[in-house]
């Protein structure tokens, strides 16, 4: 008799098929016909139970329907294709924007462990409707290639600050991960910024608990209909108020982050520093910039505009609005992790899946991502390509 179990996998039986969830926010499937080629199997929740089967030769099988089911993995909170990164999987953690570690030379070094977002704010940078694609990240691998990266720093103090293109909450392993970070010697700051709508006071004190120093809060209105006009989706300000001042009395740094969108939340702007005095917290006011591939509801304010504002409302209200980043976050210089290739030279590069954009793979090279763009090529290809972009060790190139 074999019975195979999983931490982080979980089944549904449906009618022709079973429904494989996974890390709870994505999911496959996997036709039971195929798994009858295999044997009579019996489901529970988190395992899966092949009666008349030798354990080896069952897991065996499964396993490599598992596999080939992840070629399908979904995500439940966007529904599109979802790529999962692992140690096995080929793709470094080093060279993307939308996943794994980006050290800008500095003393912060941002953990991205997932895509998606379960709102999709009017202003976002990333407009996740433009990206077919989705990304999870292995924990095990982020906290493998995280240690790698602090050991070549070589200095303590080190912020790890968990940033998404979207919202970490939907990334189950989140407080596993934080714990990883926290038991690091070379780690002080532990970080996240999220938009709270999925944080519990229960799920505060667990991150807290893990070892989080700090919640990095987007929060753009107290008016509920501004809320939600700049959220596009269920939006329950009042729940949110409540979780802001629940972590305003924990043993946490708390700082409310919200983006100034001119023509949008302009009279919420005062509204968001009393509520930061009142919580006695910092607020960091962002200047709403126009991206490319962002949506863009309104006109970047210029940065003249803006810090002209900032001093009239540090001055009125008599709080801290324009930071001085290394004063104020204690970001330091660090050496520069090495790039392997230079702006303009040309490589050959392994195309190993798709990207984030429609016109865009994930290329391998020199142990470095690359965003390849406009290639004609399927995946497995070997192809040379001109790198036009090397900035932070972030990859971009075209094929030639």
């Amino acid at each position: 008799m074999a019975i195979l179990e999983f931490k982080d996998i979980s089944f549904e039986e449906e009618k022709n098929s079973i429904k494989i969830n996974f890390l709870r926010s994505f999911y496959s499937k996997i036709e039971k016909k195929e798994l009858e080629k295999i044997g009579k199997f019996k489901l529970s929740k988190n395992s899966i139970e092949f009666p008349d089967i030798q354990e080896s030769k069952a897991g065996k099988k499964f396993n490599f329907l598992l596999s080939e089911s992840f070629n399908n993995l979904k995500s439940k909170i966007t529904g599109k294709k979802t790529i999962y990164i692992h140690q096995n999987s080929g793709i470094p953690l080093i060279g993307h924007n939308a996943f794994g570690l980006i050290d800008r030379n500095t003393s912060i070094i941002e953990v991205r462990v997932v895509t998606g977002c379960n709102i999709d704010c009017v202003y976002c940078s990333v407009d996740q409707n433009q990206r077919p694609i989705d990304f999870v990240v292995e924990k095990d691998y982020l906290v493998q290639e995280f240690k790698k990266l602090i050991e070549f720093k070589q200095i303590d103090d080190i912020e790890a600050h968990i940033g998404t293109q979207g919202e970490p909450l939907i990334y189950s392993p989140l407080t596993d991960l934080i714990k990883d970070l926290s038991a690091m010697k070379e780690v002080s700051q532990i970080v996240i910024d999220t938009n709270g709508t999925l944080l519990t006071k229960d799920k505060v004190d667990e991150l807290v608990e893990a070892g989080l120093t700090k919640f990095s809060f987007s929060i753009n209105a107290i008016d509920e209909n501004i809320a939600k006009k700049i959220a596009e989706k269920p939006y329950n300000i009042k729940n949110i108020l409540d979780i802001l001042n629940y972590i305003s009395k924990k043993d946490v740094e708390l700082m409310i982050t919200p983006v100034w969108v001119s023509g949008i939340n302009d009279d919420e702007i005062p509204k968001l520093i009393e509520l930061s005095k009142k919580l006695n917290c910092g607020i960091g006011i962002q200047n709403f910039l126009n991206y490319k591939f962002g949506k863009n509801p309104s006109k970047q304010m210029s940065w003249e505009t803006f810090i002209d504002k900032m001093k009239a409302l540090e001055k009125e209200y008599d709080v801290h609005l324009l930071f001085d980043f290394k004063e104020d976050f204690n970001i330091r210089k660090t050496k520069s992790l090495p790039k392997p290739f230079k702006k303009g030279g040309i490589i050959k590069a392994k195309l190993v899946a798709p990207g984030r954009l429609k016109n865009e793979m994930i290329a391998v090279a020199e142990d470095r991502v690359i965003s390849v763009y406009n290639s004609k090529s399927g995946i497995n290809t070997m192809i040379k390509v001109k790198i036009i972009r090397e900035k932070h060790n972030i990859f971009s190139a075209v094929p030639i």
